[in-house]
């Protein structure tokens, strides 16, 4: 399929702009600017969405997280939730970040959204966000009624490395047996730790995130190479994923990492857990971001939300 128009006419606007690339310019630079770089391509946060910051217990010291609400949701009624994973690399993205597409995901699926604020390579490299994800997971299992939220019907997506985190995190919950984790909503996952495949070399520059970029990113946060083939770095190396919970995945045409979401896809169908794969084949890697301005990322967010309602509500009705 060729790249989408809108996608190619971005690209050009970004190659005249010619920004200094992440990994020339440091981690809390290259965080900065992936920030600015959000705002007026995701939009406007939507409305009937209310929202409020706190922290959690982590491994380490508090985590902050944010939840999110339909604001027509009856004050008493504990909802299903998703737990957001945002991405970036390990390295950058937060809260702010991926706050208007968490805000979507809850509005559009009637879901409450707890989207959790990690810990960041390189000050803090693997496992540490695996860890915050994985005291998000069981701290709302056990506390969330206490913020509106039923405990037993979640789900944990994100995208890009926050994908990679929840796929982690979900087989996690498979070999602890926490079935309150009924869905996985992985878009464009990282799912090894390598930048070997052929969509890496199709797509290594000139598509938005470079093999160059991702290097970086994996070399920030796994600094020792033998964490590469841990599965919690890289799920597509779990020995086993029979019995992880049903998967939604995107993945997208011109993106370095299509080729290991679509193996991890294939994983998952062999290993006989439902899974729902979509290719949006004119899009490129991060595309979601850019709600404001691409009609196929407003299609994707809305096929995610649905995808989300149906695991959540409409399987537990």
């Amino acid at each position: 399929m060729a790249l989408d128009p809108e996608v190619k006419r971005l690209l050009d606007i970004a190659a005249k702009l010619n920004p200094p690339a992440w990994e020339s310019v440091g981690a809390p630079a290259a965080r900065e600017m992936f920030l600015k770089s959000r705002g007026a391509s995701g939009g406007k946060r939507p409305d009937g969405v209310v929202s409020s910051d706190r922290t959690i217990p982590g491994p380490a010291g508090p985590i902050p997280v944010r939840l999110y609400r339909p604001a027509n949701a009856p004050a008493d009624q504990a909802l299903p939730a998703l737990i957001y994973v945002h991405g970036g690399g390990w390295v950058i993205g937060d809260l702010e970040s991926h706050d208007v597409t968490a805000a979507r995901l809850c509005v559009f699926a009637g879901v409450a959204v707890m989207s959790v604020d990690y810990r960041l390579a390189p000050e803090h490299p693997f496992p540490a966000a695996y860890d915050d994800v994985v005291a998000s997971l069981r701290w709302l299992v056990a506390n969330g009624v206490s913020v509106g939220i039923d405990g037993a019907r979640l789900a944990i997506g994100g995208d890009s490395a926050g994908a990679n985190i929840a796929a982690a995190v979900a087989i996690l919950a498979r070999d602890e047996g926490i079935s309150a984790l009924r869905f996985q909503l992985l878009s464009y996952p990282v799912t090894d730790a390598v930048t070997t495949t052929e969509s890496y070399q199709l797509f290594a520059t000139g598509y938005g995130l470079t093999c160059a970029n991702m290097q970086w990113f994996i070399d920030c946060y796994l600094p020792n190479e033998a964490d590469r083939m841990d599965w919690r770095a890289a799920p597509l190396h779990a020995p086993s994923l029979r019995g992880v919970c049903p998967a939604f995945v995107i993945t997208c045409g011109y993106d370095p990492l299509r080729d290991e979401g679509r193996s991890y896809v294939h994983r998952l169908s062999r290993a006989g857990v439902r899974v729902d794969h979509v290719e949006f084949g004119g899009m490129n890697h991060g595309f979601l971001g850019s709600y404001a301005l691409l009609h196929t990322a407003r299609r994707a967010i809305a096929t995610s939300a649905l995808a989300l309602r149906e695991a959540l509500v409409e399987r537990s009705a």
